[in-house]
C-alpha cells in the first residue's frame, strides 16, 4: 500500500496540465520573439533557459509532494527533491534577471 500526501485525486493532473499548458505558451512566445528580434537574441536565450530550468524545478517539486511517504527514507528523499527544486528555481530566477537586464540595455539604435 502506497501512501502519498493527501490530495484530491485530480489535483496533481490539474497542476501538471495547467502548468504545462501555460509554460508551453510562454516558451513558444519566447522562441517566436527570439527568432524575430535579432538584436536581443542573448536576452531571449537567458529567458528561455529560465523557463526550462523553472519547469524542471516544478517537476521536482511535484515529484516531492507526490512521493510515497511510507518509503524507507522518504523524509530524506523528499528533502533532497525539494532542495534540488529550490536550487534550480534560484538559478532560473538569475537567468530571468540576466535576460531582463539584457533586454533593458539601451542599444545605439535606441539612442538615435
Amino acid at each position: 500500500m502506497h501512501q502519498h500526501l493527501p490530495l484530491e485525486e485530480e489535483v496533481m493532473n490539474m497542476l501538471i496540465g495547467g502548468f504545462s499548458t501555460i509554460m508551453l505558451i510562454a516558451i513558444i512566445t519566447v522562441i517566436f520573439l527570439w527568432r524575430r528580434n535579432t538584436t536581443q537574441r542573448a536576452a531571449f536565450l537567458w529567458i528561455f533557459v529560465h523557463f526550462v530550468s523553472f519547469s524542471i524545478a516544478v517537476y521536482l517539486a511535484l515529484k516531492a509532494i507526490s512521493f510515497d511517504i511510507n518509503h524507507p527514507m522518504s523524509s530524506e528523499e523528499i528533502s533532497l527533491l525539494l532542495g534540488e527544486s529550490g536550487a534550480l528555481w534560484a538559478g532560473s530566477m538569475i537567468c530571468l534577471l540576466v535576460g531582463i537586464f539584457k533586454l533593458s540595455k539601451v542599444t545605439k539604435d535606441d539612442k538615435e
